[in-house]
């Protein structure tokens, strides 16, 4: 039978010990019993209230028990999960409501004033419900502690469809943010698919009861945003096995806190996005050795960006139990790959091992040959989305045929090695025309990364009459540490091709990055026009 999270839900609460904690977040538990009892009763009001199958219900909020409970309502009640970027400026969390045909609202008290401000705007919202831990809430809208508390829990009793959806909306590096469309049984079969590489998992509902009954059970983290891909992806997971899901307090990557919980909900796995939050949790770790409790550990699961085998390296000194996963992925597409480091052996940062169904393609739609040193861009087969809501140009652009086959292509180049694995470039949309040459941020950022005198770095491309684009490096210098750009670029040079090296190297200290850990291109773009007046 096709996977469907609502009936997933529905099945496994009948075996789980109701006092198991679901959501922890903070000092604040949600026990199974409470998610199954809440969830069911906030399902029952949405469909009361007029949502349909297939309805978009818009989470504007950050990491809480309520996205989660939200999410496990929207499942059960087939309606749709529309991921909203908290960062984002009024006139885009519009775009998002509007562009998503939202009807229902579900947002944090905190960003009252932005709804207040576009809710004359917003004539597809039937129902606006606001979380708030005072208890009230403005006159057009519902208080969401009340409709979650008040009912009998039972379960809705309707049939529901592989074919359900959840959105997963995505900046991506170029224009208007696009909902990326995934059914229910597809994105699980892509999970299942990736989560292979690690062990066996449950192909059936049957199999997943007697996996949930033979424990134990994980106990699940994810440091970034639930309202970005690498949070939503692990916690949906997590939930869907019967685990438990830990959510830190603080708006910001916090190390101590993300330890402390570490020990004090004895955490199986982590889910992070690269160096961004590796970095800051490696120091914590160097500047109190013994002080955290991190013997629960299993997996740490990085993706969205690379992660440097130095930090890696360093993990493991403090923690050596743990398997340190790279999971290459994006919005779009499941398992392009994977790379697995553990204290018996080191991988190469960027190289991964293929996933069973990615292939690699030239310009021209030929595969790549292993060990022919030609760059491709990587395509997934298999469990894939049915495309961007509302775009059919951008839907055909990133979902192409092949062959006969069709290809989730978000832009992703890279080198096929002779032993089939695969050495990651960087986004094509990211890429340096630079006299007639193509460079890899990413590549270039994960040198000047291992200098001792960055704590982070971005590379992009600004105008040029000489090169068309000169390769810029901008650098956040690590505290008490001495910058020198000349050091910095003979660095670089010894480890790269020349025409890889940067022009200039600038400092600043801008945000180089989102919550979730992805860089902030046009941001330091900017900046580095304006420093170099560039027009």
């Amino acid at each position: 039978m096709p996977w469907n999270y609502g009936d997933i839900l529905d099945t496994i609460v009948t075996i789980l010990p109701p006092e198991r904690p679901a959501l922890v977040h903070a000092d604040r538990t949600i026990t199974w019993g409470e998610l199954d009892r809440r969830s069911n009763n906030l399902a029952r009001v949405l469909l009361a209230r007029g949502s349909e199958t297939g309805d978009k219900v818009a989470f504007y909020m950050r990491n809480r028990v309520e996205y989660m409970e939200t999410l496990a309502a929207c499942f059960r009640a087939r309606l749709t999960h529309v991921n909203v970027n908290y960062r984002y400026k009024p006139d885009e969390v519009f775009y998002i409501f509007d562009n998503s045909d939202a009807t229902v609202v579900v947002y944090g008290s905190e960003f009252r004033d932005i709804i207040e401000e576009i809710r004359g705007r917003l004539t597809k919202v039937k129902l606006f419900i606001e979380v708030n831990e005072a208890g009230d809430a403005p006159s057009f809208a519902e208080n969401y502690e009340a409709l979650a508390a008040t009912g009998t829990g039972e379960n809705l009793g309707i049939t529901r469809s592989g074919d359900d959806m959840f959105f997963l909306y995505t900046g991506g590096t170029t224009g208007m943010p696009k909902g990326v469309m995934w059914t229910h049984d597809a994105h699980r079969n892509a999970a299942l698919d990736a989560a292979r590489r690690l062990g066996p998992v449950p192909e059936t509902m049957e199999a997943l009861i007697e996996a949930i009954k033979a424990g134990p059970a994980s106990v699940i983290l994810p440091a970034c945003p639930l309202m970005h891909g690498t949070g939503l992806f692990t916690a949906i997971s997590g939930m869907a096995s019967g685990g438990t899901i830990v959510t830190l307090d603080n708006a910001s990557l916090d190390a101590d806190e993300l330890w402390t919980a570490v020990g004090r909900n004895h955490v199986t796995n982590i889910a992070i996005v690269g160096d961004a939050f590796a970095k800051p949790m490696l120091k914590a770790l160097d500047d109190a050795p013994g002080k955290y409790d991190t013997s629960s550990l299993v997996t740490i699961i990085s993706s969205g960006v690379m992660w440097s085998v130095e930090v890696k390296r360093s993990l493991l000194r403090h923690i050596p139990q743990v398997a340190l996963v790279d999971s290459f992925g994006a919005s779009e597409a499941i398992n392009f790959g994977s790379s697995i480091m553990t204290a018996d052996g080191e991988i190469k940062t960027a190289k991964f091992q293929i996933g069973g169904r990615c292939k690699v393609f030239d310009e021209q739609d030929r595969p790549v040959e292993p060990g022919s040193g030609k760059s491709g861009i990587i395509a997934m087969g298999g469990y894939l989305t049915a495309g961007y809501y509302k775009d059919e140009a951008k839907t055909a652009k990133t979902f192409r045929s092949i062959d006969g086959h069709r290809y989730s292509i978000p832009g992703d180049w890279c080198i096929v090695e002779a032993d089939g694995t695969l050495t990651l470039l960087g986004r094509g949309s990211a890429c340096i025309n630079t006299a007639g040459e193509k460079v890899y941020p990413e590549e270039v950022e994960e040198v000047l990364k291992q200098h001792p005198s960055v704590g982070d770095a971005l590379v992009i491309g600004v105008p040029d009459d000489k090169w068309g684009q000169a390769v810029t490096g901008v650098v956040k210098v690590a505290p008490g540490i001495h910058f020198n750009e000349d050091e910095l670029r003979a660095y670089v040079r010894q480890h790269l091709a020349g025409y890889k090296t940067p022009k200039r190297i600038l400092i600043s200290a801008l945000p180089f990055r989102a919550p979730n850990g992805k860089a902030d291109y046009k941001t330091i773009t900017d900046f580095a026009r304006r420093e170099l007046d560039v027009a």
